[in-house]
């Protein structure tokens, strides 16, 4: 499912129309990327958690060529 499916399928389940469903939907994706910005966590009951976690550094190989290279740390 695509976002324009799953707006179609809020609004057609909470009889918004598909703008107010929409704007629902983008309210909500950036509350929680706003609050992971923030190193806090997010617990939907039901449904999931999203937090960010540090990825530590490490080596891993160029597929096409197979030399050794190093991947840095990063947030994800």
């Amino acid at each position: 499912m695509n976002k324009d499916e799953l707006v179609s399928t809020v609004a057609s389940r909470t009889n918004l129309s598909k703008r107010s469903s929409e704007e629902l939907l983008n309210a909500l994706l950036e509350t929680i990327g706003e609050t992971l910005e923030h190193d806090d966590k997010v617990s939907l009951v039901g449904f999931g958690t999203f937090q960010v976690r540090e990825r530590a550094a490490r080596e891993g190989r160029n597929p096409r060529t197979g030399t050794a290279m190093k991947i840095p740390s990063k947030r994800v």
